[in-house]
């Protein structure tokens, strides 16, 4: 039987040929600062499609500028990105790989110039600036922001979407009372802390009939934030909404001592699978076919998404797969170097 690893996956519409993704990681090289898709973008991704990933998640791309991480950041806010984005998802097409890509916001985590918006005028830490605290406008045309963006995914081709709910970026920060001090309909109560995202998830389906994944920061690493076991109403909420598979990773809307070591994340998408009833993606130091069989087979995600290790090895599927004692075929221009 074949190794479950490179066996396909299917998502409403969607098969993936493995269940190898390539995760969303920032590159920071749009140097016009206009959030354009650029040579280096090309280059990066279309290698891991001709590396025979499954699915490529195309880095956090911002909804709004003011949304960026960095003002070299992706971005979807306008339909003049669309010719590129275009050119990017059909050159990842062309070698096999199903495409995604991740729409997000930063809040308070944003570095550009000017204002940065937050659900409470709560900075990041000390060195960080102070966020003006959105107003329910601004929260309508944040969510209105999302809907367009995944208009326009959807207009460049991809094949699925995420929304980037991790990692300390706007989302998280309504969901964590960490960063969530608000008194209205948007903050205090979990189900108040929620209603961002679950506006930001309607608005999506209005344009998006497509996969529909969510990434979640599982844990805050704080003794007054987020647990996983606070998910999982959340992820039960996600799955009623539509939502098709949650990305699960961790921490980063406060300053927080993680003890990070290899999979250490994975028993947060375990957990999630299991209460929300829902399809996840396992990610953090996963670098081995074998460690990414074993999730699989006993059944802690549905997914393995690798970050770094794609950094370093563009071919990982067929590392895996060598450790794996598997066979996967080569692009037709590789085949001599590939073999079998």
């Amino acid at each position: 039987m074949k190794a479950k690893l490179f066996q396909p996956y299917t998502i409403k519409n969607v098969t993936l040929k493995n269940r190898i993704v390539m995760s969303p990681m920032c590159m920071y090289s749009s140097t016009s600062q206009e959030g354009y898709v650029e040579d280096f973008h090309l280059v990066h991704y279309i290698s891991r499609a001709i590396g025979q990933v499954g699915l490529i998640m195309v880095e956090a791309t911002a909804v709004t500028p003011q949304g960026r991480i960095s003002a070299q950041d992706l971005g979807i806010w306008s339909d003049d990105h669309l010719p590129q984005l275009r050119k990017l998802v059909s050159g990842m097409k062309q070698y096999g790989s199903k495409t995604a890509i991740q729409l997000a916001h930063a809040g308070r985590k944003a570095t550009v110039d000017g204002d940065i918006y937050a659900p409470s005028a709560i900075p990041f830490d000390n060195h960080s600036k102070t966020p003006t605290e959105m107003s329910k406008e601004q929260i309508n045309e944040t969510i209105q922001a999302f809907q367009a963006a995944a208009k326009r995914a959807k207009e460049a081709g991809f094949d699925i979407i995420e929304i980037h709910g991790a990692h300390g970026y706007l989302i998280n920060e309504f969901l964590s009372p960490l960063s969530n001090k608000r008194t209205d309909e948007y903050g205090g109560t979990p189900e108040n802390r929620y209603r961002f995202l679950r506006e930001t998830i309607e608005a999506v389906k209005r344009e998006w009939d497509g996969p529909l994944f969510v990434r979640i920061s599982a844990s805050d690493y704080h003794q007054d934030g987020l647990t996983v076991e606070d998910y999982y109403p959340y992820a039960q909420e996600m799955k009623k909404q539509g939502v098709d598979l949650i990305d699960v990773s961790s921490g980063a809307v406060v300053p927080a001592k993680i003890h990070v070591h290899p999979g250490y994340q994975v028993p947060f998408a375990d957990q999630i699978r299991e209460h929300g009833a829902i399809a996840t993606g396992a990610v953090g130091l996963i670098t081995h076919g074998l460690q990414a069989e074993e999730i699989l087979q006993n059944n802690r995600a549905d997914l393995i998404f690798i970050a770094r290790e794609l950094l370093r090895d563009p071919f990982w599927p067929r590392t895996a797969a060598a450790q794996l004692n598997v066979n996967i075929d080569a692009p037709m221009q590789y085949e001599r170097g590939w073999g079998k």
